[in-house]
């Protein structure tokens, strides 16, 4: 089965999050308690609410401790985004993520058993997104608007076979530009280089491509 996610805060973090791993088809549970941000995400996410989600009532309501991983984008409000993250570990949610807003917020996130805490940017929802969906992606760089390089974990589909057994590039449009193997790099890797399992790829292209490659390959 694949995983579902809850995101909490549809502001412009959130709402990244919310509508790329929506793109990726997975189920994507969207709050908020702003009904005009709620709103706006109905079509894109599988399910929206309005909500407080420093009501635990709220959040049983919403089935919330169901969900694989639960993503808290909450804004400008730390009290809000403490509250909401230790309710939802008493209720036994599996992955928390959090949007830190600094470093003493990130310490107290910790402290109440945050699995994760980020430090969004502007334009990093895309790439933490494509880290939680899948378990074999490392890290995730956008080179353009259309074009990525993201870090893969060889799984057993393509672990054992050489680069030119895979014909990366003829089915997918991907180079793969060096393998991480342990403390070794090896940089622009021969047709028939092996790759062993848990090589790290560094592969570059389209995100079409990088999407269509994750999705028949890596999952």
């Amino acid at each position: 089965m694949r995983k579902n996610f809850a995101v909490i805060g549809l502001g412009r973090f959130g709402g990244s999050i919310c509508r790329t791993l929506s793109d990726e088809g997975f189920e994507v549970l969207a709050i908020d308690k702003n009904e005009e941000r709620v709103n706006a995400y109905a079509m894109i996410a599988s399910h929206a609410a309005v909500g407080d989600t420093t009501d635990e009532a709220v959040l049983k309501s919403l089935g919330i401790r169901n969900f694989d991983h639960v993503i808290v984008a909450i804004g400008d409000d730390i009290q809000s985004s403490i509250l909401t993250t230790l309710i939802l570990k008493e209720l036994g949610v599996t992955h928390i993520t959090v949007k830190a807003q600094n470093d003493y917020h990130e310490k107290v996130l910790v402290k109440i058993g945050a699995d994760k805490v980020v430090h969004p940017e502007r334009d990093m929802g895309r790439r933490i997104a494509h880290n939680m969906a899948s378990s074999s992606v490392l890290d995730y760089l956008e080179l353009s608007d259309e074009h990525s390089i993201v870090e893969i974990v060889a799984n057993s589909k393509i672990s054992g076979h050489t680069i030119i057994d895979l014909d990366i590039r003829k089915k997918y449009g991907l180079n793969i530009v060096a393998i991480k193997r342990g403390m070794d790099i090896i940089v622009s890797p021969k047709a028939n280089e092996d790759i062993q399992a848990n090589d790290v790829l560094i592969v570059i292209g389209t995100d079409e491509d990088i999407d269509r490659f994750e999705r028949k390959v890596m999952q």
